[in-house]
């Protein structure tokens, strides 16, 4: 069933491919590198998307915080005024989520064309060189085959990191910290995947170069992003927004206002009196 699914995106994918290396003259290894920025181009829109939710997120979050504080012995009720919450504010909370969601299938069938590249492409090509930057011998070989394979998962695990820390920045902390360890999790089926599977080391490069996109978008989106004006700082003086009027209605207007100056006492004299 996957493999009917993802047939066509195999078709397009390996076209691109051959399209880079033919008519460009990019060796295979740049070929994939450049894949990967072609795809991540073309998920800009949502990209855009996501970036907004989190500038919204962001601006309402004093907001969110309030509410989660004033429903925090009732967690189902919680639950039920943040979603409606994130509804009236137009969020979306899963849009950190996007961007992996419309790359992953990109990523699998990337693997299955990279798993038969050697049977099904590369013969078209015999002079070609599956190397990369004269360190990879081989970006269809398995990870484990080669040093190289090595310095690529340590740049990939500290890639991921930084690519969570960027994405998860306004998700909760639970979330943050699965986003954070998830690189941990998968190390090892990428080491050793089970059965007969092999990870090539071209579908690793893949990933390394979108974690780099995401974090160069992440700092970009960082200085681009407008942080959230501080709050005014009340003296014991400042008298409360809401704070009604005093007295007799006059408020702070009648009390700051100057009395009048008394008159002067006239003194009355008796008749015949000396000066």
């Amino acid at each position: 069933m996957i493999f009917s699914v993802l047939t066509p995106i195999e078709d397009v994918l390996t076209g691109i491919l051959e399209f880079l290396h033919s008519s460009i003259g990019l060796p295979w290894g740049w070929a994939v590198v450049s894949l990967t920025l072609i795809v991540r181009i073309l998920i800009v829109p949502v990209t855009v998307r996501q970036i907004h939710s989190m500038q919204e997120l962001q601006r309402h979050a004093p907001e969110l915080k309030a509410l989660q504080q004033r429903y925090k012995n009732d967690k189902v009720k919680q639950r039920e005024e943040v979603m409606k919450f994130y509804k009236e504010n137009r969020i979306n909370p899963a849009a950190a989520c996007l961007p992996i969601l419309f790359q992953f299938p990109i990523f699998i069938a990337l693997y299955f064309v990279l798993r038969d590249f050697e049977k099904e492409v590369f013969p078209n090509y015999p002079q070609s060189d599956l190397g990369w930057l004269g360190i990879v011998p081989d970006i269809t070989d398995k990870i484990t085959a080669h040093w190289s394979g090595y310095v690529l998962l340590v740049i990939y695990v500290l890639s991921q990191v930084a690519s969570g820390w960027f994405m998860s920045a306004q998700a909760q902390m639970s979330q943050r910290i699965m986003f954070l360890i998830l690189p941990f999790i998968i190390l090892p089926f990428i080491v050793d995947p089970p059965g007969s599977t092999v990870f090539p080391v071209g579908l690793l490069m893949y990933w390394v170069t979108t974690n780099l996109w995401t974090v160069g978008q992440g700092l970009v989106t960082r200085r681009l992003m407008p942080k959230p004006a501080p709050q005014a700082k009340r003296s014991s003086r400042t008298p409360a927004k809401d704070e009604p009027p005093s007295g007799d209605g006059a408020g702070h207007a009648a009390a700051a206002k100057p009395a009048p100056a008394a008159m002067p006492r006239r003194v009355k004299r008796k008749k015949g009196s000396r000066r």
